[in-house]
């Protein structure tokens, strides 16, 4: 194959295909049909001796060489459009909406600032919330169904890290601390939060799926341990109500337990055993990266909110710590 007789029209779709990992979604990003789109794959297979793209269930698989190939086509793809489109945005005219996914209390305390943003900065925005229920957003940005994702995703965050070729681009927003939350008036609030007497209390857990185990009982069994979780909830709100009118403890992001709205009636404690950094990470699709839309988003969300969540975490999350001897 004599890269003078390619055709360069064929690394376009194969860029599109490769983000979208699907012909079909491909197609329709390009205005092409489907036909016309494997027609084109099916030639660039042939010129480069390779399957490139392997059919699956959900879509398609590139083969190690198209997962080699693809950050060169696409870096040389980004070169040319940024000279051939200069990047001309003007935010107050901009007419967009976006699709978000986030937690209720993450949601609660970012979308404040965000939307007093757009009433000043950009009155053509819009933003859809969209409920979040897992914490595995990927499948939600490559179906389309949302524009980014907000929140806590452990173990998607550190398989993008580690393995190249995936169309979702990921960055790190904040990290903070877990913390011990109970109501004011708790029997445990003037006491020592020993080991012991958190494993014998009864306890709550925010979980999207109504799954009984989480990190906190992950953390637990490393030492022998366990809780008894009698009640599960998939809203900090939630969460933040009912501990606030029972003897329930819960664990929750010290930055997020004002989110709770029930900070007159909460007081927080350090865990009597380590936990792992509580990370906010943001996700997003390869198809979006140079959006002049879309960048002013991520770039809002990396400042303006971010310094924000660093004031209201150095102040308790809302509300500080009650000693053992008040």
């Amino acid at each position: 194959m004599s890269f003078l007789t390619l055709d360069l029209n064929l690394l376009r779709v194969f860029d599109a295909v490769m983000t979208e990992q699907n012909l079909t979604r491909a197609a329709g990003h390009l205005a092409m049909t489907q036909p016309a789109v494997s027609n084109a794959i099916k030639r660039l297979r042939e010129s480069l001796g390779d399957e490139l793209l392997i059919r699956t269930a959900y879509g398609v698989k590139p083969t190690p060489r198209a997962e080699s190939l693809w950050p060169a086509v696409r870096s040389a793809l980004a070169s040319l459009e940024a000279a051939v489109t200069p990047e001309t945005f003007d935010v107050s005219k901009a007419h967009a909406t976006f699709r978000m996914a986030m937690a209720d209390a993450t949601a609660a305390f970012w979308l404040p600032s965000l939307m007093r943003s757009i009433e000043s900065e950009a009155p053509g925005v819009n933003v859809r919330m969209v409920p979040l229920t897992t914490r595995e957003p990927r499948p939600m940005l490559l179906r389309g169904d949302i524009d980014l994702a907000v929140g806590f995703f452990p173990g998607v965050a550190a398989q993008l890290s580690s393995e190249t070729g995936s169309p979702i681009r990921h960055e790190r927003l904040y990290s903070g601390q877990y913390v011990c939350v109970m109501r004011r008036t708790h029997p445990l609030a003037k006491a020592d939060l020993t080991l012991d007497n958190y494993c014998a209390a009864n306890h709550l857990l925010v979980s999207f799926s109504g799954r009984a185990h989480g990190l906190v009982d992950e953390a637990l069994a490393q030492i022998h341990r366990e809780r008894r979780i009698l009640l599960t909830v998939n809203q900090f709100f939630t969460a933040g109500r009912v501990v606030a009118n029972s003897d329930l403890l819960t664990v929750l992001p010290r930055h997020l337990i004002a989110s709770t709205g029930m900070t007159d009636a909460l007081i927080y404690k350090e865990l009597p055993f380590p936990l792992p950094a509580v990370h906010l990470d943001m996700l997003w699709h390869e198809r979006d990266a140079r959006s002049p839309a879309h960048k002013w988003l991520r770039a809002h969300l990396e400042g303006m909110n971010t310094v924000t969540l660093r004031s209201a975490t150095a102040a308790g999350g809302g509300i500080a710590p009650k000693s053992d001897s008040e």
